[in-house]
């Protein structure tokens, strides 16, 4: 696992690291760059600079499949607060993906279990993901994969805990009684089968989560630790989510961030812009 400490925003790392692997792909040898996206405060951000490199013509999307990393159960499509309608007012509105290509969960569909399941079919389908992105929650879940979910897990449903529903009160009117109680979310293993991940943590409400993903052992406790395994994971985080990493390990990874010193140019060169 590789933890980049950036000093620029978030979003605008995030955003050139897809933008440089999605024009880096091979597109003869696979026709398709598969994408898993997450939603979120941190992912708007990059999804904003994503749209501004399609509108300078610096990127294009319209090869690339996408997969949503959850969905709310109980909600239609057409509620302001599902992330289908996060995704479309984001950034599917705005770029030219393919509607054939956007892959997110039903969470009204008659069958839950079937709809996981066909949901994994398609993801093989079309060769697995090259490039999953999440986001972390405070207590350490990826997706919704909440503390004690197993770790071999697929997509499927799965009961949010107290502090998820807290934590997403303030899209719901600050009214946890309106947040649904339930959603399809992937499992640990479908974003372990991914080509390489990339989780952006910010803030200091993240630092725990972050120091049990670099420090702790492997743990359905903090499923952010499967992340360990991985044969390409990689953290970018801003200098408040480090707050709780030993200062050796800070140390170290900063000593080691020249592997992605091409990004930090791409971020400066469209700062001077």
């Amino acid at each position: 696992m590789r933890l980049i400490i950036t000093k620029h925003n978030l979003g605008l790392f995030a955003s050139c690291y897809v933008m440089d692997k999605i024009n880096k792909h091979d597109f003869l040898k696979k026709k398709q760059f598969v994408l898993g996206l997450p939603t979120g405060g941190t992912a708007e951000d990059m999804y904003k600079h994503l749209v501004l490199f399609y509108k300078q013509k610096m990127i294009s999307l319209s090869s690339v499949v996408t997969f949503n990393m959850d969905e709310y159960i109980g909600i239609d499509r057409e509620h302001s607060q599902s992330y289908y309608q996060y995704m479309k007012t984001k950034f599917f509105d705005y770029v030219d993906i393919l509607d054939q290509n956007i892959n997110i969960p039903n969470g009204m569909a008659k069958n839950i279990k079937e709809e996981c399941e066909n949901y994994e079919k398609k993801i093989l389908q079309v060769g697995g993901i090259d490039l999953f992105i999440g986001g972390v929650g405070e207590n350490g879940h990826i997706a919704f994969n909440e503390q004690y979910s197993s770790l071999s897990s697929k997509t499927r449903d799965k009961e949010l805990n107290k502090s998820t529903i807290h934590a997403n009160a303030r899209f719901f009117d600050n009214d946890i009684n309106k947040v649904p109680k339930s959603a399809i979310t992937v499992g640990v293993s479908t974003i372990m089968e991914a080509e390489e991940v990339m989780i952006l943590v910010s803030g200091v409400k993240k630092a725990v989560a972050l120091q049990q993903a670099l420090e702790g052992s492997v743990s359905h406790l903090y499923t952010i630790t499967a992340l360990q395994m991985h044969k390409k994971a990689i953290i970018v985080a801003d200098e408040e989510a480090c707050l709780e990493l030993k200062l050796k390990t800070y140390k170290y990874f900063l000593e080691i961030e020249d592997e992605f010193s091409y990004i930090d140019k791409m971020c400066e060169n469209f700062l001077k812009k």
